[in-house]
C-alpha cells in the first residue's frame, strides 16, 4: 500500500517533531492575507536548522507519488480521509500538494502526530 519505506517515514516524523518542539519555531494561526505563503517563510526563517534540513532533504529525495502519499498520510491521520479512501487521498494530493509537500506539511503544527496516526491507521508503527 505504501511506496515509502517505514524507516524514512519515521525519520521524517522524528525530525518534524524535533523542529516543531523548539521554542523559537512559531507558526502563525492564519496568514495575513490569502496570498501570503507563510509556510515558505517558516522554511526560509529556519533554513539553518538541522532537523528542518534533514526533514526537507528526505522529502526532496522522494518521488511525486511518495510525496503525495506523505500528504495523504497526514490527511488520514487527522481524519480527513478513511483507510478505505486511501487511494483517493493520494490522488487528491498529487499536484500542488506533492510538489510543495515539505512546506505544506510544515504549515500544520501537529504534523508529526497526524503522520503517526496515519501510519497506525494503515497498520504500521515507528515503534516496531
Amino acid at each position: 500500500m505504501l511506496h515509502i519505506q517505514i524507516d524514512t517515514l519515521c525519520h521524517i516524523i522524528d525530525k518534524a517533531r524535533e523542529f516543531q518542539a523548539k521554542e523559537e519555531v512559531v507558526l502563525p494561526d492564519d496568514p495575513a492575507s490569502p496570498s501570503e505563503d507563510w509556510a515558505l517563510q517558516v522554511l526560509a526563517d529556519h533554513s539553518e536548522d538541522y532537523s528542518l534540513r534533514a526533514m526537507t532533504d528526505a522529502i526532496g529525495e522522494m518521488s511525486e507519488r511518495q510525496r503525495a502519499e506523505l500528504v495523504a498520510l497526514m490527511w488520514l491521520g487527522r481524519g480527513d480521509y478513511s483507510v478505505e479512501e486511501w487511494e483517493g487521498a493520494v490522488d487528491d494530493a498529487i499536484g500542488e500538494h506533492s510538489l510543495r509537500a515539505a512546506a505544506y506539511l510544515l504549515s500544520h503544527p501537529l504534523i508529526s502526530d497526524h503522520l503517526e496516526e496515519g501510519l497506525i491507521a494503515l497498520g504500521y508503527s515507528c515503534q516496531d
